[in-house]
């Protein structure tokens, strides 16, 4: 079930606008208790799908934005799995699961913003999207409002660590 937060805009969507749309619905996330992270999937220039963390809202652990927003977008595209094509922009870089199932749907291109040096998987601790062992490989831009993503994620744990009870 899809539970963007707008409608999504036609017409062609560059990285940018890509990002700023990712980062709306980061701050969704962290409206119901979601560490507030953002993925939107474009293909040929055209916003198919948004999405936000869902895990602490669902209960789900691989309620990820990143793969919410792939099986959207799948579902949206109607070639089946294939999204190659696509560009997913999400805010901070993607775990392993979440790298991996990039991989898998054979994504095209990602783009993020911050780097996680904890658990991420596209050029931090792994780099899953271009590791050349793999059945496909992604061509990975980063960096991308990554100071807006950093912030989002800091306000975010801050309130956590102060007790804040609008957190889990």
């Amino acid at each position: 079930m899809r539970t963007a937060t707008a409608p999504l805009p036609s017409g062609v969507v560059d990285d940018g606008a890509a990002m700023e749309i990712a980062l709306e619905e980061a701050a969704a996330a962290s409206a119901h208790g979601d560490v507030p992270i953002g993925a939107v999937v474009l293909v040929d220039g055209d916003l198919i799908a948004r999405r936000h963390n869902e895990r602490e809202r669902s209960g789900d652990p691989t309620a990820h934005a990143e793969l919410l927003a792939v099986r959207d977008a799948a579902r949206v595209a109607g070639d089946g799995w294939r999204l190659d094509r696509a560009t997913v922009v999400v805010t901070i870089e993607p775990c392993a699961m979440c790298a991996g199932s990039l991989v898998a749907a054979r994504v095209e291109r990602l783009v993020f913003g911050a780097y996680d040096p904890k658990a991420g998987a596209c050029g931090s601790v792994y780099n899953l999207c271009v590791d050349p062992r793999l059945n496909h490989e992604i061509t990975v831009v980063a960096g991308v409002r990554a100071e807006a993503a950093t912030a989002l994620l800091d306000t975010f744990f801050a309130g956590l660590r102060a007790g804040d009870r609008s957190y889990p």
